[in-house]
This record gives C-alpha cells, sequence and structure tokens, in this order.
C-alpha cells in the first residue's frame, strides 16, 4: 500500500473527468465532480489550518479474478481502494465499507460525507472499494466487448463454489491486513447503483456485513421505466421545491412545439436555435436532439439544490418568468443555452453515429469514463431505459423504448429481444423491490426519481426507510450543510440512530456468544 502525495490529490482534482456521451450521464458525472470539489476547499481549509488529512490514508490494489465462476481461468484486474484509519479504534472498532458504483471512487471517500462523520463518533476504521471494470480497476484491454463478460454486479457480489468474489475477497484481504477478527462489526455504505450493492452484499454475505445503509438504491431492475419522467413531471409541479402547474405545462408545451418544428422540416432553425453541433437531418439525431433537451430537465429534478446545473425552482423560474411573453419554445432554448454555459460545451452534440462511435471506444486512456461500461451493464442486468410513451410524460414521444434499445445490437451486438430475459433474471437473483435484506436501511428522496425502483416503505426488520421529502438523489451522503432543508437533516438523524443501534446490537450479541463460550 502507498501513501498518496498531496500533489498527486491536488491534480486528480482538477481532472476534467467528464467526457463526451449522453447529457444525463454527464450530468451524473457532474454530481460526483461537484463533490469532490466541495471536499477538495474542505480539504484545502484544513492544510491552511496545519493539519495532515491524508497522513492516515492509504491506497492499494488487490488483484481480483476476472470470472469468480471459472476456477479455470487464472485472469486477474487491480481492484482500486483506500483506507482511513484516523478515527479507529484498534483493535476492536467497527468497520465502514463505501463501495464504489459506476464510476471511480476517490480519496474523499474515506475522508468526508455522512459516513465519514459516523465514522469520527464510533471510532471506526474507513474503507472504499472500487467497482470492477470503473476507475482504475480495469486491465488495459478490458474495455473489448469480449471482455466485458466479466462486467456485472454479480461477479461484484456473487458467491461461487469454493471461490469469493470481488466484495467478499477484498472483505477477507483488509480483514487479514489489520488482524481484524468477528469483533470487527461491518457496516457497508452506499448511494444510487453502489446503493443497490450495499443492500445485496448484506444480503448475500450477512456473515461478512452487519448492516447495510443503501441510498437512493434502484434494487429492482426495469427494462422500461416509464416512471422515471413520471416523477420528473409530478415534481415540476411540486410546489414545495419550486414548482407549479404552469412549469409543468411549459415544459410539456416546450417539446410539443420543437417536435412540431422538427416534424415540419425547420431542421437548420432548430438546430441553431438550440446551438447544435450537426443539424439533425435524420430521424436517429432528431431523438438525440430531445434526449439531449429533456436530459437536461432530468437531471435538474434528479439532482435538485445540490449544485449540479440549476434547482427546479430555477428552471421553472426560467420556463414561467411572467416579466417575458415568451412562447415555451423560446424558454427551453434558454436552458439549452444555460446548460451549455455552465458545462463549458460549445454546442450540443446530437450525432447518433458519434454517440455510438463513442460508445464503442475501447482505449485505455478513456478508462475512467463510465459510459461504456454502464451502458453495457443497462443492456446486460438493468434496463433503467427512461422512455417517454405514455401520455403522463412531459418530455417528447421520441424518447422510445425501441430507440434507446438499439444501442445494444449497435455497440454490443446484444440482441433487443434478450432484454426482458435479462432484466428478469437480475430480478430474480436480487429479488426485486422485495429483496428479502435483513437489517439493511433504504434512504429515498421524496423528488427522486429512482424511488420508483427502491424500497420506500418498511417490512420489519427485513427493510428499514427513511423518505426525505423534497429531497433529490443521494442527497444524504453529504455532511451537514449550513444551508439545507429541515427534513434532510433530521433524516441524517434517523440514519445516524439506526448504524448506532446496529452497532449495540452486535456488540450485545458477541458479548452472549462469549458469555456462552462460543
Amino acid at each position: 500500500m502507498l501513501f498518496p502525495s498531496v500533489c498527486s490529490l491536488i491534480l486528480l482534482l482538477f481532472l476534467n473527468v467528464v467526457d463526451s456521451g449522453r447529457i444525463l450521464l454527464k450530468i451524473r458525472q457532474r454530481f460526483r465532480d461537484a463533490q469532490v470539489q466541495k471536499n477538495k476547499q474542505f480539504f484545502l481549509t484544513l492544510l491552511a489550518n496545519g493539519q495532515q488529512p491524508l497522513q492516515h490514508v492509504k491506497e492499494g490494489h488487490i488483484y481480483q479474478p476476472l470470472d469468480h465462476l471459472n476456477r479455470q481461468n487464472v485472469n486477474t484486474f487491480p481492484q482500486r481502494f483506500f483506507v482511513n484509519e484516523a478515527y479507529w479504534q484498534r483493535p476492536d472498532g467497527p468497520v465502514f465499507l463505501f463501495i464504489g458504483g459506476e464510476g471511480p471512487i476517490y480519496h474523499f471517500d474515506v475522508l468526508a460525507g455522512h459516513h465519514v462523520d459516523m465514522a469520527k463518533e464510533h471510532r471506526a476504521l474507513l474503507v472504499a472499494v472500487e467497482h470492477r471494470f470503473y476507475g482504475d480497476s480495469i486491465n488495459p484491454d478490458g474495455l473489448k466487448t469480449e471482455n466485458l463478460a466479466d462486467l456485472s454486479s454479480q461477479q461484484a457480489l456473487v458467491l461461487a463454489r469454493y471461490q469469493l468474489a470481488d466484495l467478499a475477497v477484498f472483505h477477507q484481504y483488509i480483514s487479514q491486513s489489520f488482524n481484524l477478527s468477528c469483533r470487527n462489526t461491518w457496516i457497508s455504505f452506499g448511494g444510487s447503483y453502489s446503493g443497490s450493492l450495499s443492500a445485496w452484499f448484506r444480503g448475500k454475505f450477512p456473515s461478512l456485513v452487519y448492516g447495510a445503509v443503501a441510498s437512493s438504491a434502484p434494487v429492482k431492475a426495469k427494462l422500461d421505466f416509464a416512471e422515471y419522467n413520471n416523477v420528473v413531471g409530478s415534481s415540476l409541479k411540486n410546489e414545495a421545491v419550486g414548482g407549479s402547474e404552469k412549469c409543468q405545462a411549459k415544459v410539456r408545451e416546450a417539446f410539443v412545439l420543437v417536435e412540431a418544428a422538427l416534424l415540419g422540416g425547420n431542421l437548420t432553425k432548430v438546430a441553431a436555435d438550440f446551438g447544435c453541433c450537426q443539424t439533425p437531418r435524420n430521424p436517429d439525431d432528431q431523438g438525440e436532439l430531445m434526449l439531449s433537451l429533456a436530459d437536461i430537465i432530468m437531471g435538474t429534478v434528479q439532482y435538485n439544490e445540490e449544485g449540479v446545473l440549476m434547482s427546479i425552482k430555477e428552471l421553472c423560474g426560467v420556463m414561467t418568468d411572467k416579466s417575458e411573453e415568451e412562447e415555451a419554445y423560446n424558454r427551453l432554448v434558454k436552458l439549452s443555452q444555460i446548460y451549455r454555459s455552465t458545462s463549458e460545451e460549445p454546442c450540443l452534440d446530437v450525432s447518433h453515429e458519434k454517440a455510438v462511435n463513442d460508445l464503442m471506444d475501447t482505449s485505455y486512456k478513456k478508462r475512467r469514463r463510465a459510459e461504456r461500461q454502464w451502458t453495457y451493464q443497462t443492456c446486460t442486468e438493468f434496463g433503467f431505459y427512461q422512455t417517454c410513451e405514455d401520455a403522463t410524460c412531459p418530455f417528447s414521444g421520441m424518447l422510445t423504448l425501441q430507440a434507446q434499445t438499439k444501442l445494444c445490437a449497435e455497440v454490443f451486438g446484444i440482441s433487443q429481444h434478450s432484454l426482458p430475459a435479462r432484466i428478469a433474471f437480475t430480478n430474480s437473483y436480487y429479488g426485486g423491490d422485495d429483496p428479502h435484506t435483513r437489517r439493511v436501511l433504504y434512504v429515498n428522496g421524496g423528488v427522486d426519481p429512482w424511488k420508483e425502483l427502491s424500497v420506500v416503505q418498511d417490512s420489519g426488520e427485513e427493510a428499514r426507510t427513511v423518505f426525505i421529502k423534497e429531497t433529490a438523489h443521494c442527497a444524504d451522503m453529504s455532511g451537514e450543510r449550513a444551508m439545507e432543508r429541515r427534513s434532510l437533516r433530521k433524516a441524517r438523524q434517523e440514519i445516524e440512530n439506526h448504524v448506532a443501534r446496529w452497532l449495540r446490537t452486535a456488540a450485545l450479541e458477541k458479548m452472549k456468544k462469549r458469555g456462552a463460550g462460543l
């Protein structure tokens, strides 16, 4: 294991890891980057005060089997991880495991966030592990389609005969490295896809992890995720977060007008109005344009008030501003301009051919990207295609399931007809939205579209929930901020109470076992 230098960390923080791809994926990465930048400021403040937060942080790699299901395959990949010993009470203190998802992990995953705040209180050892085939946890040729067969949540979790999968192997490695024993209680944490992994890890390996926090975790795979845009539409009219009936109506009207302009042949004007890099002359490019415009609004709702793009209140201000009598079309043009300005993109890329070519890029220099890997996982495991084919959707009917799933065939040679069976297998394996995961806490926000695929109602000890009205995707995972909703602070306290209760219960169980001589 190596100590990272301060210089290398600062360099990492200034790297622009956002690359070409669909806008919603870019906004997701901007959310992650925004978290890193906030934590960078925290880090620099500590340095200015003479503190050395990195002195207890170590980076390392463990070489994992590429295929846990085939004992004859001896190939491995380097899986990256971080450890922070600053708060750990040796030798019996708990272990807080932060599970990486569809992107790189950072030093700050063991330096900042709500799980770190709780680690300070409970004197826990902090560890973070990167998901296979993301970030630096990938071999140089790992993105080739024939090698992506080893990329799956199941390879990250599955228990094969005589073998343990990535997280279980990592658990064993950390336990040996730090002389851990059954006295050390493990709690796992994750958000979004990694929140699902946190819940599934507890479900598949209850002897390894005592409890799990799963924030904004879509544990149910779904091919046609039309509910996503239904929640976006209802959030746009939610007055508690700055929405209104008028806002939703204006968004709907704007997309009708853009679609009418395209069908009317006004392609050059539409391209100029929305600052497109290309004129969308064919149906595929027109679909890319409509998806890009919808993505701007989807991303705004999903990360409302998290400082990524704009808030719902600000978006609705643009769409309903009474000071200017503009038609809805022009207001959507303004939203597009705001997106391009804040993302520093000179134009809106609407070439479907380019999108396909980017997804087919397997070069090692693109390893810190996530679009190709995540698209492969949607094709083989999860679906999650955010369609707009029913009347409740506020966007364009061009956002069809057919248009989105054909990427699976174009990029990976995966038949669209095979997708329903793949999704069904995932839900059968994990349990869908009824995963029967005891001692897992599911946390969801009221305006987060992903709540539709998570667990939002208690079911005894099997699944406990925290529902935060009027908050967005993974909002609970950040540390406490000066300006935030009271409901969010209350939710964090609930999470803290659950974690504290798990640790007390685990300690009592261990005392009873020792008393019984077990």
